[in-house]
């Protein structure tokens, strides 16, 4: 099977000439990267490298899932899988080949995560489960406060079921068949930034693929550079994320809980900007 990859830069800079050089260590024969930032900014941070990829120019920043979907109706029709990447994101040798190994094990996973590090060594929790409403609430007014609570734990901390079936894999790195992402409908690009990955793999649940996680493939992972410089839409986007997903998840009695989440949604939202006036002022 052919792999290509798709990389959505937004004013990185050198983050994004690691993220690419791993990507074609792994023999990836053609990388897609779409620049949601600056005019000329992703051409200018790859250097010569940008003679190596292919740079998809939007005109104007359209979100993480907007420019994946760009991303890949960009690549030849003879790709099968997409390796779908974070620019601030590093594949480790050998782990590319890992995630296409389970997938080819897996004929029904539309979608394989590796195991995620983050900058000091430490494991991303990448993998998770679809939130109840409980669980929700209790991570949307507990997580930031005191991370080790039960709901927090329960969402973040997720283990693969049998034979490494998982609820969803994180949107920083992972690689998807190109037919399933086609089929799902891509991103919905009603999401600008967060929860666009777990909305799609509850979509693939839907449409009856399933979804893995290669634990021995590694990647590791630099969060948040691509969002340092707008902390405040962040916030935004991330809340706004929440109750979308929400809004389309959840079903029968629990969609009755929806004005009640949102209540708690605004309630976070107000702590998280208050919280980021306060650490941009330190």
């Amino acid at each position: 099977m052919t792999v290509g990859a798709v990389v959505v830069d937004y004013n990185v800079g050198p983050a994004l000439v690691d993220a690419v050089r791993s990507l074609l260590d792994e023999k990836i024969g053609e990388v897609i990267v779409v620049e949601n930032g600056d005019a000329g900014s992703t051409a200018s941070a790859l250097g010569a490298l940008a003679e190596k990829v292919t740079i998809v120019h939007p005109g104007e920043n359209l979100g993480f899932g907007a420019g994946v979907n760009r991303g890949v109706a960009a690549l030849s029709s003879n790709v099968d899988l997409v390796v779908v990447a974070n620019p601030d994101s590093v594949a480790h040798e050998g782990s590319v080949a890992k995630l296409v190994r389970s997938i080819g094990d897996h004929p029904t996973w539309a979608v394989v995560g590796p195991t995620i590090k983050t900058s000091d060594g430490g494991i991303y929790p990448s993998v998770r489960q679809f939130p109840s409403p409980l669980d929700a609430a209790g991570h949307a007014l507990l997580g930031a406060i005191a991370p080790e609570n039960r709901f927090t734990k329960r969402y973040r901390s997720a283990s693969p079921k049998s034979d490494g079936d998982v609820d969803w894999v994180s949107g920083a790195f992972f690689l998807v068949r190109r037919s399933a992402f086609e089929d799902i409908g891509g991103f919905d690009e009603a999401y600008f930034m967060f929860a666009e990955d777990m909305d799609f793999c509850w979509r693939a649940h839907q449409r009856g693929f399933g979804v893995g996680t290669a634990p021995e493939a590694i990647v590791s992972h630099i969060e948040g550079v691509a969002r340092r410089a707008h902390p405040y839409a962040m916030v935004v986007a991330h809340h706004r994320s929440a109750f979308r997903f929400a809004s389309k998840s959840q079903t029968g009695f629990s969609k009755l809980l929806l004005p009640l989440a949102a209540v708690v949604l605004c309630l976070r939202f107000v702590a998280a900007m208050a919280q980021t006036a306060v650490s941009r002022r330190a």
